[in-house]
């Protein structure tokens, strides 16, 4: 069975779009592929961060993925501070990476206009990266296109170290760029993507919201006048949004959802939309409360990270050979 890593970024809420665009898909990965899953901790402080909310979303990110699916016996999952080697096999990979090949990054040019007093991790960390993946000798790396430039990164150092020490030291990762889950916009501003970095939180269902909160914010979704119940991303924009929700949750095509309500007002329409959301993420939420402050999920985390500190310390232990840090 192949080998497949994913990072999470322990950081914001997770929204509906965010279940249906990437976490429904991970699901369906667990299956095909022997799955390796971290919070990507140590990546989340390259930009300031509030300590006490960082160490919340750390251990709520997982519960959260737990509950939508994620089965702990189909993945490994740990958090990547918890293993020391990923920090390790990055610096030495620093050393061994020019400073011009980091300096075109896309994100690190991006972040560094935005703040001008950005950290230096804020530079080096797609080798950190790097390090993550090329640890655990996986074939694929789950990625969209914004960030495929750094397991192509990855694919470079792993190339570079292998041919400067005579040694198959790193196995070449590849993107895996699946289907496109849905995307999910904005409920309040249909031309925006739904972000767990909204300004308006009305216009975004976080997995966490109660029922009260998700049947008003689809029942105040913005829709337009024509009352009618059809699928025009370009000048229905709104309600093609609602349709696409409510094909993804049920699993039914878009035609067929149009076919459903075409005798239906918009009102109707979000009340069922509204009734099949709260369906999805009330149990979705039940579980979560059963998983947060439970021993299963610490033992989950522990095992996840005894598990891969053994498989990071022999290819740390290889590379340090191969490099002469050794006696």
């Amino acid at each position: 069975m192949k080998r497949i890593l994913t990072g999470l970024q322990p950081t914001g809420c997770i929204t509906l779009g965010n279940y249906i665009g990437a976490i429904k898909q991970m699901v369906e990965y667990q299956e095909k592929y022997e799955s390796f899953i971290f919070v990507a901790d140590m990546h989340a402080i390259t930009v300031p961060q509030d300590p006490e909310s960082l160490s919340f979303n750390i251990r709520n990110l997982i519960a959260i993925y737990l509950a939508c699916g994620i089965d702990p016996k189909k993945n490994t999952i740990f958090i990547q501070s918890e293993n020391l080697y990923h920090a390790n096999v990055s610096w030495i990979l620093e050393c061994l990476t020019p400073y011009g090949e980091l300096g075109r990054m896309t994100q690190f040019k991006d972040k560094s206009k935005k703040n001008k007093s950005f950290s230096a991790g804020l530079y080096t960390y797609p080798v950190l990266m790097a390090s993550d993946i090329l640890l655990y000798d996986v074939d694929y790396v789950p990625t969209g296109q914004d960030q495929k430039q750094h397991v192509e990164l990855a694919r470079n150092i792993a190339e570079r170290v292998n041919k400067k020490y005579k040694e198959n030291i790193f196995k070449i990762p590849e993107p895996l760029i699946g289907k496109h889950g849905a995307k999910i916009y904005d409920l309040v501003n249909p031309d925006k993507k739904m972000s767990k970095s909204s300004d308006n939180p009305k216009g975004v269902i976080y997995l966490m919201d109660d029922e009260k909160t998700i049947r008003k914010k689809i029942m105040s979704a913005t829709t337009d006048s024509e009352m009618k119940v059809i699928y025009d991303p370009d000048n229905k924009p709104g309600i093609s949004n609602l349709i696409t929700i409510y094909s993804v949750l049920s699993n039914k095509t878009i035609k067929a959802v149009e076919k459903k309500f075409k005798d239906s007002n918009y009102g109707e329409f979000k009340r069922a939309v509204a009734d099949l959301v709260v369906s999805v993420l009330i149990p979705i939420q039940e579980k979560y409360n059963k998983l947060i402050d439970s021993k299963k999920l610490d033992k989950i985390l522990d095992d996840g990270r005894d598990k891969t500190s053994l498989m990071a310390f022999e290819k740390y232990d290889k590379l340090k050979k191969a490099v002469g840090l050794h006696r």
